[in-house]
């Protein structure tokens, strides 16, 4: 009488054949889709503007393969569970080595003290001048600078900290600057910007050795915006034996773009990266929702020496600031 009781109850307590057939096919299609989101951010096969924003959020991807692969285990959908697990491998080995530091160059040159922030027109300029007075900042890639954000700043004592500037200010989200505590002279025809302002500049460092610098905002890869996007990344000029060169900003990217490791390609190392910060989200910034992706950086001469990094919070802005301090070759 209990054999037969406990045979009714597993046959109750098992899902129908129609809802199991349909949890097998839901589970099939996650897995499918997140494989080919894995073939797609492995190969840099993205192309148009859904595919190119959805590989900013790969690392996300990779703990969704890993859910799926758990929900399948535990539906006793075994294949699709093995099939969502070497999904997530291959993300997980693509996004893991960010979080471990790499092998710096010995570069024994002059320090170079990095600070970018989008100010989003309306930062807190307390806020930004505490960062550059605290972390004794030698160049400030603004970006999303204002008019009136530049007087702000003023007002709260960078014209004292940063007094050389090459700024391209505006009314609205186009402008950008670069704040510096040396002498800078700008830079024209180094590259043709494409998206909002980029000014350029050499800044002449103390013992008179120089670093071109660039002040990075290229539009996002949104609808039309994405060929015009993809030309920005592809427009900035490659790392060169005779110039340190750095690039500074909010690139839009994240290095699961094709686009981003492109631009590393031609000299550049992310010193976020360098360091085992390369998976720390600075963008969305906001109290209620926490960042989830990360598309502000400094790119550095793949012969400079990343020594730290440091990710802010900035209140009033929508992005998070990135520090970087470089030892120059």
């Amino acid at each position: 009488m209990s054999a037969a009781v406990g045979v009714e109850r597993a046959t109750t307590d098992d899902p129908p054949p129609r809802k199991r057939r349909r949890r097998r096919w839901l589970s099939w299609t996650v897995v499918t889709l997140l494989a080919v989101w894995a073939v797609i951010r492995a190969g840099g096969l993205e192309q148009g503007s859904f595919l190119t924003q959805l590989m900013t959020v790969t690392p996300i991807g990779a703990g969704l393969a890993a859910l799926t692969a758990l929900l399948s285990l535990l539906r006793r959908n075994r294949p699709a569970a093995l099939a969502a697990a070497v999904v997530c491998a291959v993300m997980v080995s693509i996004v893991a080595p960010r979080a471990v530091a790499a092998e710096q160059p010995p570069a024994q040159g002059a320090p170079l003290r990095v600070l970018a922030i989008n100010l989003f027109t309306r930062a807190d300029a307390e806020t930004v001048v505490d960062l550059v007075r605290e972390h004794d900042v030698d160049v400030f890639s603004a970006l999303e600078l204002s008019y009136a954000e530049v007087e702000r700043l003023d007002a709260a004592g960078l014209a004292r900290l940063l007094p050389h500037r090459v700024l391209q200010p505006s009314f609205g989200a186009t402008g950008s600057g670069i704040f510096s505590k040396h002498p800078v002279k700008e830079l024209t025809g180094l590259f043709t910007p494409v998206g909002h302002n980029m000014p350029a500049a050499t800044v002449t460092l103390p013992g008179g050795g120089t670093v071109e610098f660039v002040a990075v905002h290229p539009n996002p890869p949104l609808g039309r915006k994405t060929e015009e996007w993809n030309a920005a990344l592809s427009a900035f000029p490659p790392a060169t034996s005779s110039t340190i060169r750095v690039l500074a900003g909010d690139f839009n990217a994240s290095l699961d773009h094709r686009a981003m490791r492109d631009l590393l390609d031609r000299g550049y190392v992310d010193a976020a990266d360098q360091v085992g910060k390369g998976l720390v989200p600075t963008w969305p910034s906001f109290r209620k929702f926490p960042p989830i992706i990360s598309i502000d950086h400094i790119l550095a001469d793949r012969r400079v020496s990343v020594r730290r990094v440091e990710i802010f919070d900035v209140p009033g802005t929508d992005h998070r600031g990135v520090f970087a301090e470089l030892r120059l070759p």
